[in-house]
């Protein structure tokens, strides 16, 4: 078991470097997905069900739909303010 929260936690903080790293918001995002569903496997193997669908719903679900509606919106505005150029 703790080869398996080892292994799970590279692969977490692998994530989070990752979404740091990418220049492409999109991909930041995507990053920012999988380190909160890696972090909700986290939370129910360490017996926090609970704390795990929270994060599952709120950190993978929701954060990400914000984050790419966010992205499209800008993309919409500065694709806008070129035509009325």
């Amino acid at each position: 078991m703790n080869f398996f929260h080892s292994v799970l936690l590279l692969m977490i903080l692998a994530c989070a470097s990752m979404a740091l790293w990418f220049r492409n918001l999109y991909h930041s995002i995507m990053a920012m997905a999988a380190f909160s569903l890696l972090l909700a496997l986290e939370f129910y193997l360490l017996q926090a069900p609970d704390v795990a669908i929270a994060e599952a719903g709120i950190g993978a679900g929701l954060s990400t739909a914000i984050g790419l509606i966010a992205i499209s919106a800008c993309r919409k505005k500065s694709a806008n303010k070129e035509d009325k150029r």
